[in-house]
């Protein structure tokens, strides 16, 4: 007896060593810290095909629009294509006779797959119309699409026994069924269910989905004492009656009046539910964070209990980077994709190979950069970044200003200004103008933004040596503002207020980091 235990011991102890040691070769569990990516990312769609995850995002009037980001561990994301150029060549997106698509353009992406083709069902409110995107490759960039000339607000798109649905609305939400080819609309609207009294913002933000006996549809709105609000609404009928519970009530960051919601929910491969949702967070925009899912009585309760989660485990081997925004050397011939434009731009006024290792920006008349051609933007990022440039002004002409922008419609800018008499550092405020003014006396500055999300606040500087760095006395107080109703990028520009043609600027490199 002695005998056997003793060798039941080493051989336990044997095995232990052994599964101790392959520890050291399994693969790290992701885990998931919220917000998910501290960077603007709103109205969420995320799909799976096989162990891919994508995920679709609003950025309405920036071009090329619709990035699609990918994930194996939905941790870590990093964009791989947009799904459009430019949503059409008209006076909207050229910023042609006053006319803009701030705060419009693509607006709540709903991303399908079926039958070995992807669809990308959004409106585009400066146009009115419904489009639907498809390809059979989502790497790829620019799909090919279809327009219905009607716009079903946050739809939800949904593919059923060979037919085609949208979930669609605000307040009333409707189920309406488009012809099988997308030509137009097949048949009348039928209201699904209405929010019912006591809420400032009725349901809205649709998703919708098959999912064993049940059709789901998600949907956020905001009760008149309380914050936004997950709802899902589900029925065994595809047209109802449909009945609710709130899946998700509750504030991350200490952000006492930001609820989380509107989003996706989908599964893994091992079988785990998940939803990627987001949370309003001031200056910086809106910014997604992933939840578990439990279902409880068929019904998908999100977070803990209904509450989101701020920490967790993903049940995936972590995998891949994060890559929605990055600092550039413009050492490529082809611009990142962590880049858009601000509305479509002029492919004849900037260059990434008129000098090697240089963005080259040449202006075109504006009153200012809003309505500037060629404004080159990327997303800030929380709790706290600074973005800088290096900037070559040798080519600037008279009227020429060239330089970076806090970019929304409470904007400030540092830049440099050529003026008949020389060159000169400009500091600007969206309200007071000019803040800041000093004689330029080279060819070459550097130039900074800081950004602090944690009191929306924002400081330029500007240095001769990238070393020692001036910084005026001014400060911003960021607000992320409906008129625009994006977070706040830092967008490059160079146009002229004088002539309609003018010199260039080349930015030599651009850097972002998180700031202490």
């Amino acid at each position: 007896m002695n005998n056997y235990f003793g060798v039941k011991t080493l051989v336990l102890l044997m095995l232990t060593a052994f599964t101790l040691s392959g520890c050291n070769d399994a693969p790290k569990i992701a885990l998931c810290v919220n917000p998910l990516t501290y960077t603007d990312i709103p109205d969420i769609d995320v799909l799976r095909t096989g162990d891919d995850f994508y995920m679709v995002s609003t950025t309405m009037y920036f071009c090329p629009g619709a990035p699609v980001m990918h994930s194996r561990d939905l941790v870590h994301w990093e964009i791989i294509s947009y799904i459009f150029d430019v949503l059409e060549d008209d006076d909207v997106y050229n910023l042609r006779d006053g006319r803009n698509a701030y705060g419009k353009g693509q607006w709540a992406t709903s991303l399908k797959y079926h039958n070995g083709e992807y669809y990308a069902l959004f409106i585009a409110n400066d146009q009115g119309r419904t489009y639907i995107y498809h390809t059979d490759d989502i790497t790829r960039s620019n799909w090919g699409r279809y327009v219905i000339d009607r716009p079903f607000h946050d739809a939800g798109l949904l593919f059923e026994d060979g037919r085609v649905f949208v979930a669609w609305g605000n307040t009333n939400i409707y189920l309406t069924e488009l012809e099988p080819d997308f030509s137009g609309v097949k048949g009348e609207d039928k209201l699904l269910f209405t929010t019912p009294e006591g809420y400032m913002l009725g349901d809205e933000g649709t998703h919708f989905y098959h999912i064993g006996d049940w059709y789901y549809a998600l949907t956020i709105n905001w009760p008149v004492k309380g914050i936004r609000t997950e709802t899902c609404w589900r029925s065994r009928s595809l047209e109802g009656p449909y009945e609710s519970k709130d899946v998700l009530h509750g504030t991350l960051g200490g952000r006492a009046s930001d609820g989380v919601a509107q989003g996706a929910i989908f599964d893994t491969p091992n079988g785990d539910w998940y939803a990627m949702m987001f949370q309003d967070h001031g200056a910086v925009g809106r910014i997604p964070t992933l939840q578990p899912l439990t279902w409880v009585d068929e019904w998908p309760i999100l977070g803990n209990n209904g509450v989101p989660v701020e920490e967790f485990e993903v049940n995936l081997p972590e995998s891949g980077i994060e890559r929605v925004w990055a600092g550039d050397e413009f050492d490529s011939p082809e611009l990142d994709l962590v880049w858009q434009w601000n509305h479509k731009p002029l492919d004849d006024k900037w260059s990434l190979t008129a000098r090697e290792g240089f963005l080259r920006i040449c202006p075109k008349k504006a009153t200012g950069i809003f309505d500037a051609r060629n404004v080159l933007t990327q997303r800030t990022v929380g709790p706290a970044c600074e973005s800088s440039v290096s900037l070559d002004v040798s080519g600037l002409r008279p009227g020429d200003r060239a330089g970076i922008c806090a970019f929304q419609s409470h904007f400030c800018s540092i830049g440099v200004e050529c003026r008949e008499d020389g060159k000169y550092i400009v500091g600007t405020d969206f309200e007071r103008g000019e803040v800041y003014c000093e004689k330029l006396d080279s060819d070459k500055v550097f130039l900074k933004l800081s950004y602090d999300f944690s009191d929306d606040t924002a400081r330029m500087s500007y240095s001769r040596d990238s070393q020692a760095w001036i910084q005026p006395d001014y400060v911003l107080q960021m607000r992320y503002t409906l008129d625009f109703f994006t977070g706040y990028r830092t967008a490059l520009y160079c146009y002229n207020v004088e002539a309609e043609e003018g010199g260039f600027a080349d930015f030599d490199w651009f850097r972002q980091n998180l700031a202490d």
